[in-house]
């Protein structure tokens, strides 16, 4: 029995920790939606899955590596979180596959997408005419997301995790000085304040990351 002790200590102390990492990460872990939630899955099942049977490896040893990657994930994302280089080096950026009705067929193939692929995804938009797509952009996830023209309020929000979204102010003909200032006359100092921001039928929409962050 005691030869299979440090396995189960092993099994055990990996089943803890992934319970830790979703309940602290957030459930991302169950539908990664980012290349560093699938990592994270991927090393964790690798050095459980590696060392729970590695007579060599003892559970201290075990319980250190897991700590440690599990404070290592934790940097990272906070990092994510917080600077739009980290975000970009780690998520990587979405795709504009087609801008003002015409596809960008370099771009199509570089994303690792078809023709089928592509009007698969339009398709499951509902979308059935390019011609009436003002911008499709191709998120980090695989999903396509499409703003037509005459689209009063694109399907994804101008301001996220405090930094602001390039995409939708292409698409809407703006810059980040206006939407500062619009961040602005709304009683906030800067983009890091906003934990979400909407553009709805041409007005701006925000949840602070706290209110008393308000002046």
């Amino acid at each position: 029995m005691s030869v299979y002790m440090p396995i189960f200590l092993k099994l055990g102390i990996g089943l803890i920790v992934i319970i830790i990492q979703i309940n602290i990460f957030g459930k991302g872990n169950l539908a990664p939606t980012n290349a560093l939630d699938q990592v994270q899955n991927y090393v964790l099942g690798g050095i459980i899955g590696g060392t729970i049977y590695t007579a060599s490896i003892t559970v201290f040893e075990f319980m250190m590596v897991m700590i440690i990657w599990t404070l290592l994930v934790m940097v990272l994302k906070f990092a994510k979180q917080h600077n739009h280089y980290a975000k970009v080096l780690l998520d990587g950026k979405p795709t504009v596959l087609i801008k003002n009705g015409k596809i960008d067929v370099q771009a199509v193939i570089l994303a690792g997408q078809s023709a089928s692929d592509l009007m698969f995804k339009l398709r499951e938009q509902e979308v059935y005419d390019v011609s009436k797509v003002k911008r499709a952009v191709l998120e980090q996830n695989g999903q396509l997301t499409v703003i037509e023209y005459g689209d009063e309020s694109p399907k994804y929000p101008i301001i996220y995790d405090g930094q602001a979204n390039d995409d939708v102010l292409v698409a809407i003909d703006q810059d980040e000085d206006w939407l500062l200032d619009q961040v602005k006359q709304q009683g906030y100092n800067s983009f890091s304040d906003i934990f979400v921001g909407e553009y709805l039928s041409g007005k701006i929409s925000l949840t602070p990351y706290n209110d008393q962050k308000k002046k």
